[in-house]
């Protein structure tokens, strides 16, 4: 049985630290997910995550019944004897991958017939299918199956959309499965904040174990983004879990938390690892720069990670360079070790009553890092690094 408890709220904004309990763990929240698509993340043994201290992990019933096939990850055991995570997961229904095939898929409100992008094979992604799928998985908690529109769409657009998502959900919710299985439905709406209030309302009319905010970090800029996350926290109840799918930077996270978000997850810790992008508690470092060739510090000096107690700048950059397979891992670990301190962080400042003056000191220490040198580096390739956050893979 999956259960959601909120433990306290900082006095001065809506931020709050709970658990979530899962038949695989009791997850302090909020929390950030790994992104594992096809069950691992990247370049990251199930062991290595535990070590990074990760307890719920992401994977995606779309890519999983596509290769190797849900019915014989059943037939192992499930995905967690199948990976050899025992920890929670989370199995994102595969909505938005089929969506994006746009050249692949034709979507009728029965649901989304597309073509393997792996073979061309037909199939029909239903939600009665989706369920069947994400049981099969043995996932802690499941999704509903829903249409996001793209960021650049009509009204009319997103009112199918909406409408088709919250037909969709009812069909899920209706679906038998297992309980101890969290079912939790996904908001739409795209930019209309009508939209947005209808399909939480809509949803919590339905009733799920927790609620997804999902069609945002699209394209839209951050004051969309935020605008449209408020809207539908507000309708959403606080007594369930909210989770923001897909998004994202650490600023992201930190300004979903202070929103009243739960839950996050995205690609950017493995992905930026794989690009050479590292986060600090000051900024992004990008590890091939030439001022790094002899640079014998660790990313952070304030990081207490595998990686920097014990390998240097230089070295990392020597790896990068070399393409290094080590080079992509160590990065990699970095990165979410980073995103889960950070989340450490904010629950333990929630705590403390002490949220607001975190996110001042959060932003501060970035703004002494903008004056910097090696961020004046950074400014003419930040662009190219954005375009590489976006997809699934982890």
């Amino acid at each position: 049985m999956t259960a959601f408890s909120v433990d306290q709220h900082d006095p001065q904004c809506a931020a709050r630290v709970g658990v979530l309990s899962t038949p695989h763990g009791a997850i302090d929240t909020p929390v950030f997910m790994p992104v594992g698509t096809l069950g691992t993340v990247k370049g990251t043994a199930p062991d290595e995550l535990r070590e990074l201290g990760f307890g719920l992990m992401l994977s995606n019933a779309y890519h999983l019944y596509l290769r190797p096939g849900h019915r014989l990850i059943q037939e192992q055991g499930g995905l967690h004897r199948f990976t050899g995570w025992n920890g929670a997961i989370l199995t994102d229904s595969g909505g938005f991958q089929v969506v994006s095939l746009a050249d692949l898929r034709k979507i009728t409100d029965d649901g989304i017939a597309f073509r393997s992008h792996l073979d061309g094979s037909a199939h029909q992604l239903t939600p009665e299918l989706c369920m069947e799928i994400q049981m099969a998985l043995g996932s802690d908690v499941m999704m509903t199956l829903d249409e996001c529109p793209p960021h650049l769409c009509s009204n009319e657009q997103a009112r199918i959309a909406v409408a088709r998502t919250t037909a969709w959900a009812k069909r899920c919710a209706a679906a038998t499965r297992d309980r101890r299985q969290a079912l939790f439905g996904i908001v739409q709406g795209s930019l209309d904040a009508d939209l947005r209030r209808q399909s939480a309302r809509d949803l919590v009319e339905i009733g799920f174990d927790g609620y997804a905010i999902g069609g945002l970090s699209l394209g839209e800029d951050k004051p969309a983004l935020l605008a449209m996350l408020e809207v539908a926290v507000d309708e959403l109840p606080p007594t369930r879990p909210r989770y923001l799918m897909g998004v994202g930077l650490p600023e992201d996270l930190v300004e979903g938390v202070m929103r009243g978000v739960d839950m996050f997850d995205c690609v950017i810790p493995s992905r930026h690892g794989r690009t050479g992008w590292l986060f600090t508690t000051h900024g992004r470092v990008l590890i091939r720069h030439a001022r790094y060739a002899k640079d014998d510090s660790p990313i952070d000096a304030q990081c207490e990670c595998p990686v920097c107690r014990k390998y240097s700048r230089a070295y990392l950059r020597h790896l990068y360079l070399s393409n290094e397979m080590l080079g992509v891992r160590l990065n990699t670990m970095h990165n979410l070790w980073y995103y889960r301190t950070l989340m450490d962080a904010m629950r333990s400042a929630i705590q403390s009553g002490a949220f607001p003056a975190f996110r001042r000191a959060f932003y501060e220490q970035r703004r002494e890092y903008e004056k910097s040198a090696a961020y004046a580096e950074l400014v003419g390739v930040t662009a190219v690094a954005e375009e590489l956050t976006t997809g699934e893979d982890g």
